[in-house]
């Protein structure tokens, strides 16, 4: 039995390795999508005690929650599992727009369900804040949802430090997922200490850097997706954020782990953080993320990886 973990104080006990799927479906993110690929990837996952899968309509508009949706019902397995959306996003001609008023997140989350073939989704994310509608009032209407016992847990995503002040006003958010990584440690001093106090689980996304922490590009690569723009990813930056993984492989070597292994179990020594969620685009991937389980790192190496990416 792996080891499981409650996402703060929402009740929702998951394996601490969980699975990112903008890659299973995410047609908008990444143009090669394969979806047979993705759900035989989500297939893997829950066949290999993933519990905890991570989706959003925003991923190929619905189209993630749709194929995860036809996977877990065709699995048996829905009540071992933990899932994750999120809403807010509208896509219109003139790109993307959210909107966080009661009446459209309460309308989405009815969609998710559908699309989802499920009758409550464990953990319902707001997206992204919009521009108008308070925060606490956004969150009421996920608490309304709750009570009605159309979600389990509520969090919500991409807040600043303020907005999730405010949206936490009554106490009602569970989880609060942003981005977080060894590379954009911002978080340590804006969100870590009040999540903590408030027992909100912060859940990391982009844990891997879009795979430069995992220790899969060298110098020579040559990026045409959104990578092409990640602050990462850009010139003379992503040359030192090589050199950096170059010494925290020397580290994975020592455990004969890989580098993405040791950067997954350090953010698991964090306090904020319960559980993580990296992407994965074929089945092996999952398989190999599950072995940052077997990784235990001494206090001397979570303080060395402290240093190297200081």
């Amino acid at each position: 039995m792996t080891k499981q973990v409650e996402l703060g104080k929402s009740w929702l006990k998951v394996n601490p390795i969980g699975l990112g799927t903008n890659a299973v479906g995410g047609h908008n993110l990444y143009p090669d999508t394969d979806e047979e690929a993705g759900k035989e990837l989500v297939r893997t996952a829950i066949d290999h005690g993933v519990n905890f899968l991570d989706t959003a309509y925003l991923y190929g508009q619905g189209r993630s929650e749709e194929l995860i949706g036809e996977v877990v019902k065709s699995s048996g397995k829905r009540a071992d599992l933990v899932i994750a959306s999120k809403v807010s996003p509208v896509f219109t001609d003139d790109g993307m727009k959210n909107n966080n008023s009661p009446d459209f997140l309460k309308q989405e989350v009815d969609k998710s369900l559908k699309r989802l073939q499920t009758d409550y989704v464990d953990l319902m994310y707001i997206h992204y804040p919009d521009e108008k509608t308070p925060e606490a009032e956004a969150v009421g209407s996920l608490k309304e949802l709750k009570d009605e016992g159309k979600i389990r847990a509520i969090g919500v995503s991409n807040f600043s430090p303020d907005q999730l002040k405010r949206a936490n006003q009554d106490g009602y958010v569970d989880v609060y997922q942003g981005e977080y990584n060894l590379l954009n440690r911002e978080a340590e001093n804006t969100l870590f200490p009040y999540v903590t106090e408030q027992n909100i689980s912060f859940i990391p996304f982009f844990p891997l850097a879009s795979g430069l922490l995992a220790g899969k590009y060298d110098k020579n690569a040559q990026f045409n997706d959104f990578r092409a723009n990640s602050p990462y990813f850009q010139k003379g930056v992503y040359e030192q954020n090589l050199a950096k993984v170059e010494q925290l492989r020397k580290i994975a070597n020592g455990k004969n782990a890989s580098a993405a292994h040791v950067v997954l179990a350090w953010y698991l020594t964090r306090d904020a953080i319960d559980a993580v969620i990296p992407g994965a685009k074929r089945g092996q991937q999952v398989l190999d993320n599950l072995n940052t389980l077997d990784v235990q790192l001494t206090a001397q190496e979570v303080q060395d990886i402290d240093r190297i990416f200081e």
